[in-house]
């Protein structure tokens, strides 16, 4: 079954005639027109334009703000977090000044003494509370990193061990920020 209405119907040929406008002026040697454009379309695109503009501006001014913003919360943390320390530091001092000024006076030495280890006691305890640790390092395996030979004795080819430590190492929160001064002896 056919259908009769598609023998009917006229065949309508579109040619779009700019195309070949713009062929037949290139060919003459002529620059191509540009497609007329609608005033509307441009103008509604330079509106758009600008409002990316506008907005890319505002987002980098925002992140400038936050950047300096963290910058100022970060260094104000760091400074902050010496002053529970500094405020136990200052108790500690506080009571060696009041060790000083009493020690002019005629005081019984067992007593200054007595004074001056409860205020040792009281510093080794606040410096405790914030993770500083002494290091036990006399009989030990000498370890670089954690032991600073100042001196070396003995002759033997065996392991070197710490004989004599001269001055403390300490570690704060496991990490060490001072190494022990030690007498190393080879068996």
């Amino acid at each position: 079954m056919t259908d009769e209405r598609d023998d009917e119907a006229p065949v309508i040929k579109v040619t779009d005639k700019r195309r070949f406008a713009d062929l037949e002026r290139v060919e003459a040697g002529e620059p191509p027109a540009s497609p007329p454009e609608d005033d509307a379309s441009e103008a509604s695109s330079a509106v758009e334009v600008e409002e990316y503009r506008a907005h890319l501006q505002r987002l980098q001014a925002e992140f400038d703000n936050y950047r300096k913003r963290v910058l100022r919360e970060q260094t104000t943390a760091v400074e902050m977090a010496a002053e529970p320390v500094m405020r136990r530091l200052l108790e500690v001092l506080d009571d060696f000044e009041l060790a000083l000024l009493h020690s002019g006076e005629d005081v019984d030495q067992d007593r200054l003494l007595k004074g001056v280890e409860l205020v040792y006691a009281k510093l080794v305890d606040a410096l405790a509370a914030e993770g500083l640790e002494r290091m036990h390092a006399e009989g030990e395996l000498f370890d670089p990193s954690l032991h600073e030979a100042l001196m070396q004795t003995g002759e033997g080819d065996g392991e070197p061990r710490v004989a004599e430590v001269f001055r403390p190492g300490y570690t704060l929160r496991g990490r060490v920020i001072r190494p022990a001064g030690v007498r190393v002896e080879r068996e």
